[in-house]
């Protein structure tokens, strides 16, 4: 696929070609670093020039903390394992309920 570029000198139109091919054939962030270092660009040159083509494809962001686990969760888990049903085990705080699920696991 042949993009053009909108009057570019950065980024010869080669360049570009050799870009987008290598890209879409393996589309991570190992190839922009590849790029970049081969045609003495930067890496967010590199990425710029890829977004303005809309070819480049964001990579996920890892999450920065663990799911949330939630209090019903415990206890469905808890009367889960002791197959019996506590109506105010809810009123728990979280750390005994945590406790007592590892306790019984």
């Amino acid at each position: 696929m042949t993009m053009t570029a909108n009057k570019s000198s950065n980024y010869p139109q080669e360049v570009i070609d050799n870009m987008v091919s290598r890209y879409e054939a393996a589309p991570t962030r190992a190839t922009v670093n590849e790029l970049a270092s081969e045609f003495s660009k930067t890496e967010r040159s590199v990425i710029a020039k890829l977004s303005a083509l809309g070819v480049y494809i964001a990579q996920a962001k890892p999450t920065k903390r663990p799911p949330q686990v939630r209090k019903a969760d415990l206890v469905a888990q808890i009367e889960a394992e002791l197959k019996v049903e506590f109506v105010s085990l809810n009123k728990a705080g979280f750390g005994d309920l945590e406790t007592l699920l590892e306790a019984i696991s």
